[in-house]
């Protein structure tokens, strides 16, 4: 068993700490008595992934075994997560292309023909072919692409069909290909406890009339925490559609997990505690981190986007929804959880290049708000790492800076709607409704590599519960134009950030820095 995540607490002998900041990195000493909070090393992967795919198949959870629910004339649809996970994207082979070869393997023996296989992209952007071959592998795109094997389109009327509407009016619509079939797979790599079960298919093959009713403000800002499902207000939403979907359709859910091995040897300075730093990896990280200062910030941004992470499976459960999901979510705490004591006053973070939203593409200001307010604050099980009325630092430049052709309708909700408010709620009443139906930003969507014309609304909502916990947000190194938009500071170091937080919490603030990537969450007792 590899050693679990720990802290540290700072002394005047400690070194300085590495800090990514976006395309970048931020190095600095931090103050004498700083908590430094570390993910667990790598768990051990499965020693051989087909072996584990076979045995989920053959003894599932809660459902027959796969071979069974397969018979000839059939309709069968596979559907698999989008480029939004996982990250960075992993050497091939895919885990969805592993899973997907058995599946189909099984498939071929029962003399099943009728096969389709969905990218679920709810209201992301269509993968590109190179993207699609990269997470199934050229045997299964040279057999399926493109008239078997696409992407997801929510914006198609008759592509979709409603199932049905929840006690709390809650409408449940996916894929009509989906709802037409005798078996859905869906298959998934887990990447944070946020994601599997039903919001697999709530809102990967669910058009907006679905999604709205899981992801909006209110629903947001009573969610007590994104990654701790049962204190979830959205998880609540999609279980309920769930519910209903299952006694609809049969839906067999296999899913995986990744260890967090996330960089190859030249980046492995991200992933590891500075006094283990050997001198190698401290030329390496120092070479880095001179190279990516100097060249301009496209340039860096590209050399950040070829990374491909060494990670590999640790584990693959298949069968009925709820049964796998809870051992999904069980091995996922193998790797990520950690057990900490007491909340901190200020919490530092160090912001990754990479998120969900921003695969070969610019993490724009909506999206570090997202990064930061959304997933990294949301990084708990129970209660957050910082208290309420307390203050987040993180190291980003948040340049004004965004990406036209993936992220078309995000500029102009910076421009227009955060210059009105920053209120996630009287944003969505008063604009939400421009992006949802603008026929342009729905062309987009269908025809190109873009995300829905809605989709910054909900970047900026998932923030909702931490802007209404903290007390102030600084970015150390932030862009003044864009900061001061969304309603933050700046400071030019960690230093001058906490010497601004003491304004927000007092003269003498228990301060804690979650050392992120790799990615890990806390249990605060």
């Amino acid at each position: 068993m590899s050693r679990p995540g720990f802290t540290i607490t700072l002394d005047s002998d400690s070194p300085p700490m590495m800090f990514n900041a976006g395309d970048g990195f931020h190095y600095e000493k931090l103050p004498e008595g700083t908590r430094v909070i570390y993910p667990p090393a790598p768990v051990d992967p499965l020693p051989d992934p087909n072996v584990a795919i076979e045995r989920a198949l053959l003894e599932p959870m809660g459902m027959e075994p796969l071979h069974e629910l397969l018979f000839p004339g059939m309709k069968l649809t596979i559907v698999f997560d989008d480029v939004s996970c996982p990250l960075p994207p992993m050497r091939p082979p895919d885990n969805r292309q592993l899973v997907i070869e058995k599946v189909l393997e099984k498939a071929a023996a029962k003399g099943v023909e009728d096969i389709h296989l969905i990218a679920a992209l709810g209201l992301h952007r269509r993968m590109t072919e190179k993207e699609l071959r990269w997470a199934l592998g050229k045997k299964i795109m040279a057999r399926y692409y493109p008239d078997r094997l696409y992407n997801y389109d929510a914006e198609d009327e008759e592509g979709n069909t409603v199932i049905g509407e929840t006690a709390h009016g809650e409408q449940v619509r996916i894929s009509k290909r989906a709802a037409e079939s005798d078996l859905v797979v869906y298959v998934n790599i887990n990447l944070v406890s946020m994601n599997g079960g039903h919001k697999s298919v709530h809102t990967g093959i669910s058009p907006y009339s679905s999604i709205r009713h899981h992801h909006n403000a209110h629903t947001l800002r009573n969610t007590r925490s994104l990654m701790d499902p049962p204190n979830s207000a959205l998880h609540g939403s999609v279980n309920r559609m769930g519910e209903l979907l299952d006694n609809a359709i049969k839906v067999f859910h296999i899913e995986t997990t990744l260890n967090n091995a996330t960089f190859p040897a030249v980046f492995d300075f991200m992933g590891k505690p500075e006094h283990e730093w050997s001198a190698i990896t401290k030329a390496n990280f120092l070479a880095n981190h001179k190279s990516t200062s100097l060249m301009p910030r496209s340039v860096a941004r590209r050399v950040f986007q070829s990374i491909v992470a060494p990670h590999r499976m640790t584990s693959v459960q298949a069968g009925a929804t709820d049964a796998v999901h809870d051992e999904t979510i069980r091995n996922l705490h193998r790797q990520q959880l950690v057990h900490v004591e007491g909340q901190a006053d200020v919490l530092l973070l160090g912001v990754p290049y990479l998120g969900p939203y921003n695969v070969d593409s610019i993490m724009n200001p909506i999206l570090v708000h997202n990064m930061v307010l959304g997933y990294l604050f949301n990084l708990y099980r129970g209660k957050p790492l910082v208290r309420e009325g307390g203050v987040i630092i993180a190291t980003h430049p948040v340049p004004n800076d965004f990406d036209d052709a993936h992220h078309p309708s995000y500029r102009p909700f910076f421009e227009e709607v955060i210059a009105e408010t920053t209120d996630p709620h009287e944003a969505e009443q008063r604009f939400e409704e421009k992006y949802i139906y603008d026929p342009w930003y729905r062309t987009l969507y269908r025809h190109a590599h873009a995300y829905h014309g809605w989709h910054p609304f909900t970047t900026w909502q998932w923030g909702a519960h931490a802007l209404d916990h903290l007390g102030g947000v600084i970015f150390v190194g932030g862009d003044p134009y864009t900061t001061a938009r969304m309603g933050y500071k700046r400071a030019a170091s960690v230093a001058e950030a906490l010497e601004m937080a003491r304004d927000v919490v007092g003269p003498s603030p228990s301060t804690t820095y979650m050392h992120i990537p790799p990615l890990f969450m806390c249990e605060v007792s």
